[in-house]
């Protein structure tokens, strides 16, 4: 009621402002229309709904033939593919930012009947936040990881698809692992370029669907029993949880006109079993945008995992050790619009 009384008051006063200025005129219905236009568009609250989407998506491929090649080395065909897209919703005090990345690559050795993997990633994240002072948030976050295809062990440059007793010699899989992390927190935001989440309430559950993988206890899950004669008494679990911290950073720079820098960093500590094993996930990407569709990328990942075993010498063994990948592409890149 206050509203309406408050615009006819406007309303009165621009008409009676506009009929002094004119003398005795009186408006025609097209002058009162654009009067009364404009006072709503003024009166009218500013929309704080926004959407941001976008995204790019990149190729690579790199090929190599030789022929009679004194020096030695292999016939290849390498490539590789990118898609990183976000969707991010502010209205008023609240915020949700959605991210996706995915990457898959293959190297063709010799034409070998199947190839090296490279790359192969699933990456999804969703942030909801209710704003609480000009930069703190109070914020739940949800994360899913995984990868697409088998992942097998490399001898000799080439893949061990089968082990000594004809078995399936893959080491990883789709869903195995995969992670979801659902966490409760705080997300500091001072500016579009960090963004810093802090979680004391974490869980992490981790999955093992391939059942022979989570009979030797891969990834941290419970490994199958056994008798006397190694026959499986109990199968191995599918699934792990854990209840943690978890911190996450990520910050995003233009260092030149075409260079962006993008770096973040995930650290989860499991309260009830070796608090001080932080697992560790750091990921850098630098890029270059040579023209509108074409760029250069350098990236590396960082992993330690107190659970993941890793290959250590010659003799099968294998422990909790550093993962490291880095990986350097040229190649077409398309960057979807910003709405």
């Amino acid at each position: 009621m206050k509203k309406n009384l408050l615009f006819v008051a406007a309303f009165a006063l621009a008409f009676s402002a506009a009929s002094f200025a004119q003398g005795d005129k009186v408006l025609s219905a097209d002058e009162e229309k654009k009067v009364v236009d404009n006072l709503k568009a003024k009166s009218a609250p500013a929309d704080s709904l926004v959407w941001r989407k976008g995204g790019n998506i990149s190729f690579s491929t790199t090929q190599t033939y030789l022929s009679q090649w004194a020096a030695g080395g292999n016939n290849s065909i390498t490539s590789a593919g990118l898609i990183n897209l976000f969707a991010n919703y502010s209205k008023n005090r609240n915020s949700w930012d959605n991210t996706l990345d995915l990457g898959y690559g293959l190297t063709l050795l010799d034409l070998e009947s199947r190839a090296l993997k490279t790359d192969d990633r699933i990456d999804f994240q969703s942030k909801y936040g209710r704003q609480a002072s000009e930069h703190w948030f109070y914020a739940g976050l949800m994360n899913f990881r995984s990868q697409f295809a088998p992942g097998y062990n490399v001898a000799g440059g080439f893949p061990v698809y089968t082990n000594l007793d004809g078995r399936d010699a893959r080491i990883s899989d789709f869903l195995a692992p995969g992670y979801l992390l659902v966490a409760l927190g705080m997300d500091y935001k001072p500016s579009d370029r960090l963004t810093v989440f802090i979680s004391p309430v974490t869980f992490k559950g981790t999955f093992v669907t391939n059942q022979d993988l989570a009979d030797l206890g891969a990834f941290g899950v419970d490994p199958a029993t056994y008798d006397g004669l190694g026959a499986i008494v109990s199968s191995g679990k599918n699934f792990r949880s854990e209840i943690g911290g978890y911190f996450k950073a990520q910050y995003t720079s233009k260092v030149a006109e075409n260079v962006s820098f993008t770096t973040k960093i995930d650290l989860f500590s499991n309260y009830a079993e070796n608090p001080g094993n932080i697992d560790v996930n750091w990921e850098n990407q630098l890029t270059l945008k040579a023209s509108e569709y074409f760029n250069a990328s350098l990236s590396t990942q960082l992993i330690y995992d107190h659970d993941i075993m890793v290959p250590k010498g010659e003799n099968g063994e294998s422990g909790p050790g550093v993962q490291f990948r880095q990986i350097l592409g040229l190649g077409i890149s398309y960057k979807l619009a910003k709405k």
